[in-house]
């Protein structure tokens, strides 16, 4: 029997090409249907308005479509059998008055409201972690949204939960409004973001939004996974979005996520300069697996940041409250493992809701198979809470570098956090812009002898952790600090001053009895040093002779040093893939006994003034001793000897503005009362303390970066030491980064000073 009669007619057509044939009706029609896509209005008795015709690809039956009824005036929000009108004279059902019929509502909202885990619930697909941008046509470009993955179930009532099927239903209640306007019975994937006033993504807003219910809330939707019976997993990913498109109803909540195809490199670019977290990239021919991680969707970010679970805290130090940092863990082939420890990024606040959350999963058992080394007394805790950190990279034996807490994730489980090489995508990635190494990476990378002289001796993925000794023996015995808190304040601040001595040859100086025992040089490394030791041959002509230095790359080398007594750390200015050409000039403040560490500090400032007056930006640190050291990037581009040659003519100028207090004269007996303004450092083979260096002085001090405005009179030697170190880096974070990144040309600055003399 005829159901309805009435007549259909193409939906509003785009503007035809300028120049080219206008297209009849019939010839649109026809285009439609053959791409799969048909767009209609019918003018029926009982059905009008727009509809959409989607040829449902990969459904059992070969000829399968689905027609969608678009949001028109005409549309019924109340749910609708086409059987319970068996007949042309059934009732042509009236346009609703309002957005969502009352049996409709009645019906999404019966289910119990509350943050329960369901027994049962979609689990969502997972992407990969990807590598650089990529331009392709197979694939499309989403925003990456930093906010909470949710499902929405509107296919019996309305179901709102996480990834880890927690329900969201009575807590995020604008988007559950705009979930149950929906006129189809839906099932989809999206994600919970919220807004700052500025119109930014804010996780601590969505975080926090209990608090703060009126910040504004959007679910992007970008993908539909079930329509109105029929499952859509076996699509493709464009025809998942096609249909999505023209079956969700988008509200001031509830939004579709558009994407671009082919463009990613630009797309990402454009999402840098949003300050966005990232893009998305996801193959057009991908079909939805269900809780699987696929290397078919991509995650490329802005910031590298990551998931770990919190495994305890330290204790805390100074005038921080109830925990110093979090120890944080990952699983490696289903075993947990150490990844480091975080103690940036809380606000004192967050501080005690963190650790009112941890209190309950205080235990006495530690969740690795080893105990890892901490920088503070550690408080074990049951691995359930998971947390996300920003980071600068993983290290190699899996430990976060110069991480920030960002926020707990209570949409994520524990089992969830494996560590990222597990979840790289492989050979997908490989093709869609992932960096390749460069021969010289992959030879480092397998371990071998690169020819620039570093040798890594045995590859350390079955390395034990290094065996500390005598960590009871007191190295500062009037201060009573151990060689043992020595090892934790190393350990501690690994993750900011190993940057500083990466590649470079170390000059080992030891004090194996402590600051008041004998010390004495060391630089061979020797056949006591480890098999994984890195080291480099270096010819010295004084001893007509290779000598093999020990390279400290990463935090067991670090560890090796400081077990063996190197209470200082010493690093050559140069790296070892670029010999004869140092990073940075270094000027070395030296006083004399009778000078005041005052006339130290308006040395430092004169030089401020000769850098600015040429041009040159420099930055400073105390030495951890007596004077202050002042370094100048020079971006590896000068020889030793022209790095020296510039230091000593900015010296000439600061001498001279200062000729009562300072001196170019390197005899002691000569130089008398003045600071020695120290350029010869500016040898190959010279060094000074490094940047968070200890130096074996009285009350453990510390080789602090400091801002030039501290430069004052109330500035003291003594400022920073072992124990409050940690905090300032907390706080200030690595401020003598630019002098490994930054260049100076040279050649530019002494043509400005030859404008001065």
């Amino acid at each position: 029997s005829i159901w309805d009669e009435g007549y259909y007619e193409p939906a509003a057509r785009e503007k035809d090409t300028p120049g080219a044939t206008s297209k009849s009706d019939e010839e649109w029609l026809l285009e439609g249907l053959s791409k799969g896509s048909l767009k209609i209005v019918l003018h029926g008795k009982k059905l009008k308005g727009e509809f959409v015709l989607v040829k449902m690809h990969g459904a059992k039956e070969e000829n399968a479509w689905l027609l969608i009824k678009h949001a028109d005036r005409y549309a019924v929000k109340e749910t609708y059998d086409a059987e319970e009108h068996p007949s042309a004279s059934s009732p042509t059902p009236s346009p609703p008055t309002s957005s969502a019929s009352p049996s409709r509502r009645l019906k999404l909202t019966a289910i119990t409201t509350g943050q329960k885990k369901l027994s049962r619930y979609v689990k969502p697909m997972l992407a990969s972690l990807g590598g650089a941008p990529f331009d392709s046509d197979e694939w499309v470009f989403e925003i990456k949204w930093d906010g909470y993955r949710a499902i929405a179930d509107l296919r019996e009532g309305l179901q709102f939960y996480s990834r880890n099927g927690l329900s969201y239903l009575g807590r995020y209640k604008e988007i559950e409004k705009g979930l149950v306007q929906q006129p189809h019975r839906l099932v989809l994937d999206g994600e919970i973001v919220a807004y700052d006033p500025d119109g930014q993504p804010d996780f601590q807003k969505l975080q926090h939004y209990a608090e703060n219910p009126r910040a504004p809330l959007v679910y992007h939707v970008f993908d539909l996974l079930h329509l109105n019976g029929h499952s859509t997993e076996g699509l493709t990913l464009m025809e998942r979005k096609e249909l999505l498109k023209e079956a969700l109803a988008e509200t001031g909540s509830v939004q579709f996520c558009d994407h671009v195809e082919n463009s990613g490199t630009d797309f990402y670019d454009a999402a840098l300069e949003a300050n966005l977290e990232g893009i998305m990239a996801k193959k057009k021919s991908s079909v939805y697996r269900e809780g699987a991680r696929t290397p078919e969707w991509l995650k490329i970010k802005n910031h590298l940041t990551d998931e770990a679970v919190i495994a305890g805290f330290t204790e805390p130090r100074g005038s921080r409250k109830y925990f110093g940092s979090l120890i944080l863990g990952k699983y490696v082939d289903g075993e947990f493992r150490y990844a480091g420890h975080v103690g940036t990024g809380f606000s004192e606040k967050r501080l005690k809701e963190i650790h009112a959350l941890l209190k309950p999963l205080i235990t006495k058992e530690i969740p690795f198979d080893q105990k890892p080394a901490t920088n503070a007394p550690p408080t074990w805790v049951k691995p359930e809470v998971v947390c996300t950190v920003k980071y600068s990279e993983v290290t190699a034996d899996g430990l976060f570098r110069l991480p920030v807490f960002i926020a707990l994730r209570e949409d994520k489980e524990p089992e969830e956090v494996v560590a990222a090489d597990e979840t790289l995508a492989t050979d997908e990635v490989a093709n869609t812009g992932e960096r390749v190494a460069t021969e010289e990476n992959k030879d480092a990378v397998a371990g071998k002898n690169t020819g620039k002289g570093t040798t890594a001796r045995e590859d350390k993925s079955d390395l034990e952790n290094v065996k500390f000794t005598n960590t009871d023996k007191l190295y500062w015995k009037k201060e009573k600090i151990t060689k043992g808190a020595l090892i934790d304040y190393y350990l501690s601040v690994s993750d900011y001053i190993l940057p500083h001595l990466e590649d470079r040859a170390q000059s080992l100086h030891r004090f194996p009895n402590g600051i008041d025992g004998d010390s004495f040089y060391h630089k061979n490394a020797g056949e006591d040093a480890p098999s994984w030791v890195e080291t480099i041959h270096i010819f010295s002509e004084p001893n007509n002779r290779e000598i093999e230095y020990i390279v400290c790359n990463d935090k067991d080398t670090l560890s090796y040093l400081v077990n063996l007594g190197c209470i200082e750390l010493n690093p050559w200015s140069n790296r070892v893939n670029r010999p004869g050409k140092p990073d940075y000039l270094v000027i070395d403040l030296d006083p004399s006994e009778k000078n005041s560490f005052k006339q130290v500090v308006e040395a430092a400032r004169v030089t401020k003034e000769v850098l600015d007056a040429c041009g040159v930006t420099g930055y400073c640190k105390t030495s951890g001793s007596t004077g202050i050291h002042i370094f100048v990037p020079t971006g590896g581009e000068y020889t030793y000897d022209q790095v020296r040659d510039f230091a000593q003519v900015l010296m000439h100028f600061v001498q001279q503005r200062l000729p009562d207090t300072t001196t170019l004269e390197r005899s002691l007996r000569k130089r008398g009362p003045k600071i020695y303004l120290d350029y010869m450092q500016n040898g190959e083979g010279q060094t000074v303390a490094s940047t968070y260096s200890v130096r074996p002085k009285r009350q453990a001090p510390v080789s602090m970066p400091i801002e030039w405005n501290e430069l004052t009179k109330d500035l003291s030697t003594r400022d920073f030491t072992i124990h409050n170190a940690l905090d300032r880096l907390s706080k200030k974070g690595d401020i003598f980064l630019p002098v490994l990144k930054e260049k100076t040309r040279i050649e530019k600055a002494i043509e400005q000073l030859q404008s001065m003399d």
